[in-house]
Formats: structure tokens, C-alpha cells, sequence
């Protein structure tokens, strides 16, 4: 659909969505937002009815989520948000700190002016979203200011295997960048990690990528303990 973009002097065009992405991004929304809990059934019947679409662009959905790990098919139950265990929480961001070590220390050499400055905008994003308790925009740009740094591995293979991580905790993170304390840590992260972008220290961006999901952890550690608790 056309979209007038004041002072331009040719207007742009933004192609439509199909119906499957926009589906998948509305199951990606509400599974983020915990508008769909982990552990609850998704009903189909009742989600097509809401976007109003069929039920085929919805099953499409639901098998990508299910190889991205982020739902789970269950013979005569259906699909279900993945629930994660503690263990499962502790294996995903061991195997993240593996493999975004090695695009860390492959990207950062490659970090360039536009990089640093497309940085430093992602990192005024973040803190912007955060002040207003945005949650969604904050996840959003939060992803893109890392994956700025693990793309420029130029190692797609690694990049992708590192989106499907993050993928698996999405019902998860929106909870800890809802915390003011959280949102306030993150900032100071993001400050830390720039600054060391623009002295291309990748050892020193690698140490703070692992504190930061070691803080993640002890948070989202308690969420899963809380919510065990409250179902007993």
C-alpha cells in the first residue's frame, strides 16, 4: 500500500503483508506479551477468528514457532506455548554464550562509522522505549542493537542458530525488560557495550554480553520459580 512520506519528492511503496506473516507476527506479539502464556493451549478456531483468516495460514504459523522451538505440538492436545524449565532456561543461554562469543569476536573488527552510529540510535531506542515502559519497542530494538554486532560475522548459518535461541525465551524476556530496576541495568549495559564498540575491544563486549545474560538468568530464573509456585 502507497505511504506518503512527508518532504520525499517520490513517495515510497511498502508491500503487504501476506496473510502467513501477518499472522505470524500477531502469534510472535501475543506469545511475547504473554497474551498467550507458556504452558497454555493455542486455539485455533478461536485465533483465525480473531485475525480473521482461515485456520491454513495459522497451522503455517504454528509449525514455524514450532522449529524456532517457541511452541509445541502435542498429539490429540494440539499446540501449546513451550513452557521452559530452569534447566532449559540455564542450557539456552550456555549455548547463546558460545555462540555469541564467536560472533562477537568475528563482527567487532568489522564495526565500522555507520555501524557505531546506527548503534549509538538503537541504544537512544532502547532507552526511549524503557522510560516510557514500552516493552515491545524496547525488545525490538534491544534485538537489533546485538544483532548488529553478531551479523557482522557475515556467518548466516551462526546468526540464525543465535535468533532461534533468543526465539525460545521471548515469552520470557518481555518480563525482565518490564522491570524498572531491569530496564535501568540494561541501559547501563548498552552504554558500556558502545563505548566498547568504538575501541573495538570485542573481549571487553563479550565479558558484558555475559553478564548481562547472567542477570537475565537470575531474573527469569525467579519468574519460573514464582509461576511453578502459583500453579501448585
Amino acid at each position: 500500500m502507497p505511504s506518503d512520506i512527508p518532504g520525499a519528492e517520490q513517495p515510497t511503496t511498502r508491500r503487504p503483508k501476506t496473510t502467513q506473516q501477518f499472522v505470524l507476527d500477531e502469534l510472535r506479539r501475543a506469545i511475547e506479551r504473554r497474551e498467550i502464556a507458556p504452558g497454555e493451549a493455542i486455539r485455533q478456531d478461536a485465533l483465525a477468528e480473531r485475525l480473521g483468516v482461515s485456520r491454513v495460514p495459522i497451522r503455517e504459523a504454528l509449525k514455524i514457532l514450532e522449529g524456532e522451538g517457541q511452541v509445541l505440538y502435542q498429539p490429540h492436545r494440539g499446540y501449546q506455548v513451550v513452557e521452559l524449565s530452569i534447566d532449559d532456561l540455564i542450557e539456552v543461554y550456555h549455548l547463546r554464550r558460545i555462540l555469541e562469543t564467536e560472533a562477537i569476536r568475528l563482527g567487532v573488527p568489522s564495526l565500522g562509522k555507520a555501524d557505531l552510529d546506527e548503534l549509538d540510535e538503537l541504544r537512544i531506542d532502547i532507552d526511549v522505549a524503557g522510560e516510557v515502559g514500552d516493552v515491545l519497542a524496547m525488545t525490538a530494538a534491544n534485538r537489533r542493537f546485538h544483532f548488529l554486532i553478531f551479523d557482522l560475522a557475515e556467518m548466516p548459518r551462526l546468526s540464525r542458530l543465535i535468533r532461534n535461541l533468543w526465539d525460545a525465551t521471548d515469552a520470557y524476556r518481555s518480563l525482565y525488560y518490564a522491570g524498572e530496576t531491569n530496564r535501568v541495568h540494561i541501559r547501563h549495559e548498552h552504554e558500556q557495550i558502545l563505548q566498547a564498540a568504538r575501541a573495538k575491544d570485542a573481549e571487553r563486549i563479550v565479558q558484558l554480553h555475559d553478564d548481562h545474560r547472567d542477570n537475565a538468568i537470575r531474573t527469569l530464573t525467579a519468574v519460573i520459580e514464582a509461576e511453578a509456585s502459583s500453579r501448585e
